[in-house]
């Protein structure tokens, strides 16, 4: 009897501690998602400022004009695709 009651909580445990295989999949389709996107901004911005800085370095300018100009749109531009990406879902 004693053995009976051990083996129910065993039991009782176990169901407690099963993970669902579906919801363990929607984590890792998020956090891949996530990090995807966030590759993605690191991508735009700096490729924005790279170009600016190698327009800057053609014209030879004293202000890094191109330089500035572009970051700034490539930030924008950033937001803009990862806040379009969160909205799809």
């Amino acid at each position: 009897m004693l053995f009976s009651r051990e083996l129910a909580k065993w039991a009782n445990i176990t169901a407690v501690m099963k993970i669902d295989p579906q919801k363990t999949k929607d984590n890792l389709n998020n956090y891949a998602r996530y990090s995807n996107l966030a590759l993605q901004m690191g991508t735009i911005i700096a490729a924005g400022i790279f170009g600016g800085y190698w327009l800057d370095k053609t014209i030879q300018w004293k202000f890094p004009v191109f330089t500035v100009l572009m970051a700034i749109v490539s930030v924008a531009l950033a937001i803009y695709i990862a806040i379009r990406d969160l909205l799809k879902k």
